[in-house]
């Protein structure tokens, strides 16, 4: 009887936390294909450094480092028949403190000439802070690198166009436009999950400007 009690005093609860954990969550690829490439007049294009693995990289389904290579080699092609672009991923990193995530990209993209001189670069940033990540970390994590995806790939579409507007090809589109607007380059709606914890405090850097350079003139044609 005493056995009896105790099971129904535990069922509620064991009940609660069935409806706490909900379906298991799916995450999509993060891909940004489905936008026009930024096609430069280089004849190659290619991803150099790569920062180290993240401490958390184990919990993520996407680890920052080689969801952030797969986003600037879906965004950035060649079009050229000389010259090559360097990609360098100077950060890709995602910490925790507490209930705390911290979050911070970092891009450059190096032009050089067919005699290896560098002739154009752009520098690109993004970081975030999530607080209130709840119990969630595997979707927290996802929830962060897509967000950080997002504005990096804005930010870097800004800068290339502010700095390296001269190696740029028009694609398919028509000609090549000279500025970018957030809300034209967000990504389809994930199929599943929410953004970082329903009810986190979600705090975005603004854009940074440090180390671009001035955008050559307009006309100018990018050296050999």
């Amino acid at each position: 009887m005493a056995l009896s009690r105790r099971l129904l005093l535990l069922a509620p609860l064991a009940l609660s936390a069935c409806g706490e954990d909900g379906p298991a969550r799916s995450f999509p690829p993060l891909r940004y294909d489905y936008l026009p490439p930024l096609r430069l007049n280089v004849a190659t294009v290619e991803v150099a450094d790569m920062p180290p693995p993240n401490a958390l990289d184990g919990a993520s389904p996407v680890p920052a480092a080689a969801a952030l290579r797969q986003m600037v080699e879906d965004r950035i092609t060649a079009g050229g028949s000389s010259g090559r672009a360097v990609i360098k991923i100077q950060e890709a990193r995602i910490s925790r403190s507490g209930n705390t995530l911290e979050g911070n990209f970092a891009v450059r993209v190096d032009v050089f000439t067919t005699d290896n001189t560098r002739s154009g670069f752009a520098d690109a940033r993004a970081a975030r802070t999530v607080t209130g990540i709840g119990r969630d970390l595997r979707g927290s994590l996802y929830d962060m690198t897509k967000q950080l995806l997002d504005d990096m790939n804005v930010e870097l579409e800004f800068q290339i166009r502010r700095s390296l507007r001269d190696y740029l090809q028009a694609t398919s589109s028509g000609a090549v436009p000279t500025g970018v607007e957030q809300k034209s380059l967000s990504a389809p709606a994930a199929s599943s999950g929410s953004a970082p914890g329903s009810g986190a405090a979600v705090s975005a850097a603004p854009r940074s400007t440090l180390g671009a350079p001035r955008a050559p003139a307009q006309g100018s044609a990018p050296k050999r």
